[in-house]
């Protein structure tokens, strides 16, 4: 009982995280995104062993709450000790302030933290140094403060897992590590899009009430602070029980291992699972994922691009009729999933132009995003390249020089850009598309003037395309064809857009409302650019960067990679439709065929219009590498995992066959050896490439 008295700090916390945290699994367990059922086994899983991993997590989580206890003493305070400490302080605070640190090597945010830090801490142990009369009070505030802080931060990152899981379907991942990385947006973005001053002051009304609770409970330990004895036994069993946590959350992960992802999500701590996507950024395939020879991967590959030589995607691409140098205008649209298109099945009408537009176009019925981020998308139709396991290339510290869509079109005497009305900046899309040849249009480009309506992500879709037309107008009066890339942004949460453009009003932040004007401000561009004298002679590409969302009941769910995508030129291409399976990747070498272009190619990506094309689709997350081919999907995944579905198209869908979207993934019951062997081949032989530095650019 004395045991419990003097730790009851952590006792307290420790019982409020775990009841935070279930009630979080609860609310999950229960979310209408969560559209899956649980065996007894898995719902066992999801809460017993859920619960060893949130008591086990807080362990590490409660280190600083562990020195500021142990240090909590009287003794410090005594002369001349006191004064000593204090000196020390106050040195080191100078020495951050005004010295050369290796802070100021890392740069950012870093040393003005530190030297707050520093500043608060030297002031508050003055105080408690001079004022002894009111140490106990100075003190108990303290106190008060800390168990805020933590009680602030459980109930913060329950509400973060909630709407993190509402938006993704799953617990925090790579996706909540690059957040963390671009706050400024992302803030932002939380501030348009949910009801901030309601939802905080709830926050801290509730976190004052609990704190208030802890603090009655627990006041103990700074009336009667241990003694020097029983730190030491008290740090033994933290230590003990560090060293526990350190070894059991690993294995409880492994212990994630069912056909359910919801069920292996919902098991599974938010703050592990962000620990594990952190120190997994990047993932060696060689290390991670099953492999095969080098030389049989790239004699496979092979057998699915031919004409590639020795251990590389090297390969001439010849066309008899005489190239023609049309201006190109590549549109990668936000979040846009096939199933918003009124051909795909949806009743709400929220895509009347795109609708229009895809019947006048060469339309790609079955086209597969490759991978759930912008940074997928931008490398699927850039770099025509697989996704490869950890990041994009787009965020790699190795993304420049890189055999790209712009370096062909600037070998054929193109100038080439990128547009965005954002910053640039997000996501290292500068640094990668000006490290591989691009101009760069962003935010910071545009005068005051051309912006009617911005919101955290940047200016509105109508504004991009006035300042594109206008930029498209200068370059066309040179003579010298253009590539342009714009990457929308109104079409992403928070959904905000220009009120009285169309029936659902900006404010309401809706996603069919986000949907619908982007479908509006596309039908304006075309407006505008159908009276330029440019307009003849251009070939635009729309294809969305990836779906809306990506939750689903298995690692890859099929539907959540579907997206449109179409090539229109008025009198150049036949309107059409395409039924066959391709990939993302396979757009832009399909646009290089249609204009007949003779060059070398890297490309993973091919040309889906010529005889020996053969249909297939590569789709994947950061460690989930995936290949759909003859109706099976076969995954890869670390620790050498395999898996393979069939696909069955289910029965209920009323629309054509060539837009049905949703398919029953039932588990093969015969391994399919050579689709194994083939999605092996093109991930593990694209990570040769990458890791080799055989994918820059050829002079």
């Amino acid at each position: 009982m004395k045991l419990f008295k003097i730790t009851s700090p952590f006792n307290y916390l420790v019982l409020f995280f775990v009841s935070i945290s279930f009630m979080v699994r609860l609310i999950l367990f229960f979310h209408p995104i969560t559209q899956s059922s649980f065996t007894v086994i898995e719902t066992f899983s999801i809460f017993i062993l859920g619960f060893l991993s949130d008591a086990l997590i807080f362990v590490p989580l409660s280190l600083f709450l562990w020195l500021y206890l142990i240090f909590i003493s009287n003794a410090k305070y005594y002369s001349p000790y006191g004064y000593v400490i204090l000196g020390f302080f106050v040195a080191l605070l100078c020495y951050v302030a005004f010295g050369n640190t290796i802070l100021n090597e890392y740069g950012s945010a870093l040393p003005k933290i530190a030297i707050g830090f520093l500043s608060i801490k030297t002031l508050l142990f003055g105080l408690l140094l001079f004022l002894p009369k009111y140490r106990n009070t100075i003190r108990f505030w303290l106190f008060s403060f800390v168990i805020l802080l933590y009680v602030l931060l459980i109930l913060q990152n329950g509400i973060s897992e909630y709407f993190f899981w509402n938006e993704f379907g799953v617990r925090y991942n790579f996706i909540a590590v690059n957040y963390l990385i671009y706050t400024n947006e992302v803030i932002g973005n939380i501030m348009e899009s949910y009801p901030i001053i309601p939802l905080f002051s709830a926050l801290f009304a509730l976190a004052g009430i609990i704190t208030y609770f802890i603090v009655q409970k627990t006041k103990s330990y700074i009336k009667n602070i241990p003694t020097f004895a029983q730190k030491i036994k008290i740090s033994g069993f933290y230590l003990f029980l560090f060293g526990v946590a350190l070894l059991a959350l690993p294995y409880l992960s492994t212990k994630e291992n069912s056909r359910n992802v919801f069920a292996n999500e919902l098991q599974a701590n938010g703050i592990y699972k962000f620990y594990f996507a952190f120190v997994h950024s990047e993932l060696d395939y060689f290390k991670f994922y099953k492999t095969i020879p080098t030389q049989e991967a790239f004699s496979q590959l092979k057998q699915q691009i031919p004409n590639i030589t020795d251990n590389s995607s090297l390969r001439d691409i010849q066309n008899v009729a005489a190239e023609q140098h049309k201006n190109v205008v590549l549109i990668t649209i936000e979040s846009y999933s096939a199933e918003f298109m009124k051909m795909y099945g949806n009743e709400n009408g929220i895509t009347p132009f795109l609708d229009s537009l895809a019947t006048k176009s060469l339309f790609f019925t079955n086209l597969y995003a490759a991978g759930n981020r912008t940074v997928r998308g931008l490398e699927a139709v850039t770099l025509c390249f697989p996704p490869t396991a950890g990041e994009s290339v787009v965020k790699r510290e190795d993304n420049k020089n890189k055999f790209s869509t712009g370096s062909i079109f600037k070998q054929k005497g193109y100038a080439v850009k990128f547009m965005y009305g954002g910053d640039a900046f997000f996501d290292n899309m500068e640094d990668f598309f000006t490290g591989n040849g691009y101009d760069i249009v962003d935010k910071k480009t545009f005068e005051p003037k051309e912006i009617t309506f911005a919101n955290i992500w940047g200016v509105c879709d109508e504004d991009m395309y006035h300042k594109a037309i206008k930029i498209m107008n200068q370059e066309a009066k040179t003579g010298k064809p253009f590539f342009n890339h714009i990457m929308t942004v109104s079409n992403h949460r928070p959904f905000t857009y220009p009120n009285g453009k169309i029936d659902i009003p900006g404010d309401a932040k809706s996603r069919d409302g986000g949907v619908k004007y982007t479908d509006y401000a596309m039908r304006k561009f075309f407006a505008m650019a159908q009276k330029q004298p440019w307009f003849s002679n251009t070939v635009f590409v729309i294809v969305a960067d990836h779906c809306a969302s990506s939750a689903g009941k298995t690692e890859l769910p099929v539907d959540k990679y579907r997206i449109p995508a179409m090539i229109y030129s008025p009198g150049f291409i036949a309107p059409t439709q395409y039924t066959n399976l391709m990939s993302q990747i396979d757009v832009m070498p399909t646009v290089f065929g249609l204009l007949n272009f003779d060059y070398q190619s890297k490309f993973y990506g091919q040309d889906i219009l010529k005889a020996d094309y053969k249909p297939r689709a590569l789709i994947a997350t950061y460690q989930d590498l995936g290949l759909i081919k003859d109706n099976v999907l076969t995954i890869i995944s670390p620790k050498q995992k395999v898996k393979q579905f069939e696909l069955h198209l289910k029965t209920d869908q009323k629309v054509a066959p060539i837009f049905q979207i949703y398919y029953d993934q039932l588990p093969i019951k015969k391994e399919r050896t050579d689709l194994v062997k083939e999605t092996i081949s093109y991930y593990q032989s694209a990570s040769d490439i990458l890791k080799n530095k055989k994918y820059q650019k050829i002079n």
